[in-house]
């Protein structure tokens, strides 16, 4: 009997929802030059010691994983991918006002603004 291997499926270290997806598409499509992608990563810094940076890039680094999400390229460095593996970005209007939020399952505790993070 001949046995089938099924290939394994490899998640994605970071999913961005299909609002997020749409938002940065949004945003990029303002842009003049247009960038490549979207960058996301940890930096050191804030009342917990991490916070969540993105920002528009036009070339992935050496370094650097890419993503492709729904179409948009997606640049994260090696040490940030630790960080953020798991992680869900989502993009959220609310009466408060409007963002991208962060569910991140490495997170042991936030601050009390929540804008800074530890592991």
């Amino acid at each position: 009997m001949a046995t089938t291997t099924v290939p394994e499926v490899k998640k994605a270290p970071i999913n961005l929802t299909a609002n997020a997806v749409k938002k940065v598409k949004e945003i990029m499509a303002q842009q003049n030059p247009a960038p490549a992608g979207l960058r996301i990563g940890v930096v050191g810094g804030g009342c917990s010691g991490f916070s969540y940076s993105m920002q528009f890039e036009n070339a992935a680094g050496m370094m650097d994983k890419t993503l492709d999400v729904d179409g948009l390229k997606v640049f994260v460095d090696a040490t940030s991918a630790m960080y953020l593996n798991g992680c869900t970005v989502d993009y959220v209007e609310t009466l408060e006002g409007a963002g991208f939020k962060f569910e991140n399952p490495n997170v042991k505790s936030t601050c009390g603004c929540g804008s800074s993070f530890q592991v």
